[in-house]
């Protein structure tokens, strides 16, 4: 099958496939020429089993990407082994700490044929259910690593990565935090400050304070229970830590 004919196929197939998932999906197809995406999407693809197994045998040439409007996603990869049909996989959330995903089972992907309709109800049935189940608990993990926010004190929590977090707990907090640099997962509602800069980063915290404290808002630095606070470098009012940037692996 020439290539054009084979990404055609992909492309109708996925097309179908979102038509007929429950809820609303839609459909991305990602060519050969999307290297960067394809590149990102097999990093997140969450799977340790048929799909990872095929993925090491054959590097992703193509995909379609099925998205939900909760921002779960799943993927639709051609099938290399005996057969016509295709592999469909969970997609890992972006953004989410390395530490949520732990003691979570990985919502394997599975194999389906080329009809559409019968693929759907395999997913519905079968691998929807335990990725709904695993999406659930990954974002709740996530949520246990950020320390809750009150109307008149927003807290930063240091994140393993370096990076810290915030859930404000109104509309004014938020507005100056995104105002900081602070970035907003949608799956969570959780806002991110990189820490890949630490000067820039204890920059904005240092200005995240000062505005807040307009509004009558304190701001506190914590750190999720349990874990270590990285060491404190930075000036004060408020204090910035250096935090290491040793990313701690996830497992997938």
């Amino acid at each position: 099958m020439h290539h054009h004919e084979d990404s055609e196929r992909l492309a109708s197939f996925a097309d179908v496939l979102a038509g007929e998932l429950p809820g609303t999906w839609s459909s991305t197809h990602h060519p050969t020429d999307h290297k960067d995406d394809l590149t990102e999407l097999a990093d997140r693809i969450w799977d340790l089993d048929l799909v990872a197994e095929s993925l090491a045998q054959h590097p992703l040439r193509q995909a379609a990407v099925l998205s939900r409007p909760d921002g779960a996603q799943l993927v639709v990869l051609d099938r290399h082994d005996e057969g016509d049909g295709f592999l469909i996989a969970a997609v890992a959330p972006r953004d989410l700490p390395d530490e949520a995903y732990r003691s979570v089972r990985e919502p394997n992907g599975i194999a389906v044929s080329d009809d559409p309709f019968l693929g759907a109800e395999q997913v519905a049935g079968d691998l929807l259910a335990r990725y709904d189940t695993a999406l659930a608990q990954v974002r709740h993990n996530a949520l246990d690593d950020v320390m809750p926010s009150q109307p008149d004190r927003v807290v930063l929590t240091w994140q393993p990565d370096g990076s810290l977090a915030a859930a404000p707990a109104d509309e004014r907090a938020a507005a100056v935090l995104v105002a900081n640099s602070f970035v907003q997962d949608q799956q969570t509602g959780i806002y991110r400050l990189s820490g890949d800069d630490t000067t820039e980063q204890a920059r904005a915290v240092r200005e995240t304070g000062r505005r807040l404290h307009t509004h009558g808002i304190d701001t506190a630095l914590q750190h999720p229970p349990g874990r270590i606070a990285p060491t404190a470098t930075a000036p004060a009012m408020p204090p910035v830590p250096a935090a290491s940037r040793a990313a701690a692996s996830r497992t997938r």
